[in-house]
């Protein structure tokens, strides 16, 4: 494994954490996702979790990139909902990353249903 590359299991951890985050819709569906939602074969939910989330290895440390795109619920303020996920999504990497890990969380909200 090179040093950007990543367990598949970890983009799964970000995504099940974001997506226990109250306010949090679904996370952004990629190309297949959307073509499956305008067909009316498969809600965004449904969708796989890597195509809201990006993890990316530091190179040359054990520091994590991580870019998070979700979906919020209508109601729910922006501010609140990105806060929560970014430490929801500390919370989960940093617990298994033990002493000397670090992680860089971006949110961006891609949309409001």
């Amino acid at each position: 494994m090179t040093d950007q590359q990543v367990p598949r299991t970890l983009e799964d951890t970000v995504g099940a954490a974001v997506l226990a985050t109250r306010g949090v819709a679904f996370l952004r569906p990629g190309l297949a996702g959307l073509l499956r939602s305008s067909v009316g074969l498969g809600a965004a939910r449904g969708t796989t979790r890597a195509s809201g989330v990006r993890v990316r290895r530091h190179k040359g440390s054990r520091g994590l990139d991580i870019e998070v795109y979700v979906v919020l619920n209508r109601g729910h303020r922006a501010l609140d909902v990105t806060r929560a996920v970014r430490s929801a999504v500390l919370d989960a990497v940093l617990k298994d990353a033990g002493e000397g890990g670090s992680a860089q969380v971006k949110v961006t909200v891609t949309g409001v249903v």
